[in-house]
């Protein structure tokens, strides 16, 4: 046990509650791959067909020990029982596909279902779904009918959820638009429609609208009101009444919701006024409650209910908990301001936030077991609307659940010794988490990332605030629709450990380091250890060539730590498993030195294993690859092509084996510095990975 504030040591991904849900579920559950059922049930009624449990979209031997420790178990829609039509798989971006998890999904007309089977007692759901836009943009709401059935008839009461599109559904360019009518908001960008830049262009290019549609999914919850075991079915339907052309399904997933937590001895906010039905400002009430908690030295106690706060709670020395994250929820609408802050914000909107750095910061803060659900439909990058912030030193993070703010949580150091585990932050306009300038000797751990709109957990080192000794490991994140899944940005002694990245869309891919965005030097060691990104690799728009599932960039200075790759796992990437780039016209100031990759598996690549755009080097060791698309070493180091071979230089540490369409991937012709440069060689999609 530890208390309050600190970190336990860290240890390998137990994966106990997964396996215990596996052991607990019927004898009929399938993996991925797995056959169903075919005993009859008693009075002759086949059985309902056996679930396919998945961890992003895989079958979940294959990424065991590493990505977060969950409570619920993942099914597909394209692989339940449906009347629907089953779309993908397509990596295209801005195709509904795309930004499916696994690339898959099911698309409902009206009067279809698609229907799952429980592979354990369930008491709660969670939807992942796309239902069209509003013509004008600012979306539509629809209803989808819930209902449960036992020996192929219904059971328990039926339900229905209200699904929306009022905060998925971005158009055009950075930093988007909710109008799927508007010109393009920077004409003076090259675009790769025409593979032009459209306002130096004659004639100008007619570009079609809605331009570049993403962010097109979101997710709901729901709590079914009983518990069902094993073997039941849950039917989704689009009702025939409803508003939506149609409605797509991406995935369901099943848990068993604990009891409400009851906390006695603490500052009960109902006793301070607050009011539990959401219907008035519960704010002023919870910061009664804050008040009287740190002169008496309790907690604060938010019990179930929906408690409306429509701005930010500034949090100091005080411990913040709920009754559970599915039963405890704080939300709020963002507020337009009458003027803009000093910071530039022109809105507020539901947060949970410690002093500001030029405050003095905040400490010994403790958020638990309680969701926080914005309001935020737009992408504005100087408004603070985002879930947590500020500073909060000495303080953890834990068990909350996240949605539809702008940031999950963006801290702006100087700060240290923070820990965010076992929280789930999806439906983000932006980022989920950013360490941003002097974070220090703080974790994310053990949380669950869906559906950003950049990368899903950054660090962001920035010039005399340098975030140093920050970890990021057994982490979850999947389908980021723009960026990376997990990026870091400078800085000094990182790690990324045990994390699983699934399904990067565009302008990024699974794990990245990037200086960038002004970003510090890195500097000590930059570990990446033990992760595995699923179908990374992914395309570049502005580039209009692949990346790496694992990228290193070199924009605006060298990256010469001590780089280790250890253990990664690259699991059939859209393009390449590994990219080192320097941005085309700088290739002659900065190199990728000294990065060294050991004991890898590559399955599946529809490039090649390496792909090196710069100068420098890179030492290999134990990386087995299978499955590549193309040559196994892209090397085209500067783009100068010298008589004495690229500027960069591939060594073999050893035990280098496997290849794919054009043989051995390391071959001994290639080495040390070869040039083997194809700009855009042609994609062999890869098979599906299968066990080692």
């Amino acid at each position: 046990m530890t208390r309050t504030g600190e970190r336990p040591p860290a240890a390998p991904h137990p994966g106990r509650r997964l396996a215990a849900a596996l052991l607990a579920a019927a004898t009929s559950l399938t993996l991925l791959g797995g056959a169903a059922g075919t005993a009859q049930a008693a009075g002759g009624r086949a059985p309902a067909p056996a679930p396919v449990v998945t961890r992003a979209a895989l079958d979940p031997a294959l990424v065991q020990g590493r990505g977060a420790d969950v409570d619920f178990l993942e099914q597909e829609a394209e692989h339940a029982v449906t009347t629907g039509t089953a779309i993908g798989p397509d990596r295209t971006p801005y195709t509904l596909p795309s930004e499916a998890s696994g690339r898959e999904a099911v698309r409902l007309e009206p009067g279809e279902y698609v229907e799952f089977t429980l592979p354990a007692t369930t008491n709660a759901i969670t939807v992942r779904y796309s239902i069209p836009d509003a013509p004008g943009g600012g979306g539509i709401t629809a209803p989808l009918d819930v209902t449960v059935r036992r020996d192929g008839q219904r059971t328990g009461p039926a339900r229905q959820m209200t699904l929306t599109s009022e905060y998925s559904w971005l158009y055009n360019q950075y930093p988007f638009t909710n109008d799927p009518q508007a010109d393009l908001l920077h004409p003076d960008w090259w675009i790769t429609e025409c593979d032009c830049v459209p306002a130096a262009t004659d004639p100008a290019p007619v570009v079609e609208k809605p331009f570049r549609p993403t962010h097109m999914y979101d997710e709901q919850r729901l709590l079914l009101g009983r518990t069902y075991r094993a073997g039941d079915t849950v039917r989704l339907t689009a009702p025939a009444r409803t508003d939506a052309g149609w409605t797509v399904i991406d995935l369901i997933d099943t848990e068993q919701v604990a009891p409400p937590r009851v906390l006695l001895r603490a500052a009960n906010v109902l006793a301070f006024g607050a009011d539990p039905t959401g219907r008035r400002d519960a704010a002023p009430a919870i910061e009664r409650a804050i008040a009287f908690a740190q002169r008496t030295d309790l907690p604060v106690y938010l019990p179930p209910g929906v408690f409306r706060v429509d701005r930010h709670i500034v949090v100091d020395d005080v411990t913040i908990r709920g009754a559970g994250s599915w039963y405890t929820v704080v939300r709020g609408e963002e507020v337009e301001l009458d003027e803009p802050l000093p910071d530039g914000s022109t809105h507020t909107g539901v947060g949970f936030y410690g002093r500001y750095a030029e405050d003095g910061g905040s400490s010994n803060v403790h958020l638990a077991d309680f969701a926080i659900e914005g309001d935020v439909s737009e992408r504005i990058d100087t408004d603070q609307v985002n879930g947590i912030g500020g500073v909060l030193s000495d303080s953890t993070v834990r068990g909350l659940y996240i949605s539809h703010t702008k940031v999950g949580l963006w801290f702006d150091g100087p700060m240290e010794n923070f820990l965010i585990e076992d929280t789930v932050i999806v439906n983000q306009i932006a980022d989920a988490l950013n360490f941003h300038r002097g974070v220090t000797d703080s974790v994310a751990r053990g949380n669950f990332v869906r559906n950003t709109g950049d990368d899903g957990l950054a660090m962001w080192s920035e010039p005399g605030n340098t975030n140093a000794r920050n970890t990021f490991e057994f982490n979850t994140v999947q389908s980021p629709t723009l960026a990376n899944g997990i990026a870091i940005y400078g800085g000094t002694d990182t790690t990324v450990r045990g994390n699983l990245v699934a399904d990067p869309v565009r302008e990024g891919s699974g794990l990245h380091a990037g200086s960038r965005f002004g970003a510090d030097p890195f500097g000590g060691r930059l570990d990446f250890t033990d992760n595995t990104v699923v179908r990374g690799g992914t395309l570049d728009l502005n580039w209009d060539i692949g990346l790496g599932a694992i990228w290193f960039y070199a924009l605006e200075r060298d990256i010469d730590a001590d780089i280790r790759v250890t253990g990664d796992h690259y699991l059939d990437s859209t393009y390449n498993a590994i990219m080192l780039v320097t941005e085309f016209a700088r290739r002659d100031e900065h190199v990728i030195e000294n990065a060294r990759f050991r004991d890898i598996r590559v399955d599946g690549t529809g490039t090649s294993v390496l792909s090196a755009r710069t100068a420098g080097s890179a030492t290999f060791e134990n990386v087995d690859a299978r499955n590549v698309g193309a040559v196994g070493i892209n090397n085209c180091g500067a783009f100068h092509f010298p008589g004495t071979g690229s500027e960069f230089t591939v060594l073999d540490g050893g035990g280098n084996d496997g290849g794919g369409t054009t043989g051995p991937w390391f071959g001994a012709w290639q080495l040390p510095n070869t040039i083997t440069c194809d700009d855009r060689p042609p994609v062999v999609p890869p098979p599906a990975p299968a066990p080692w």
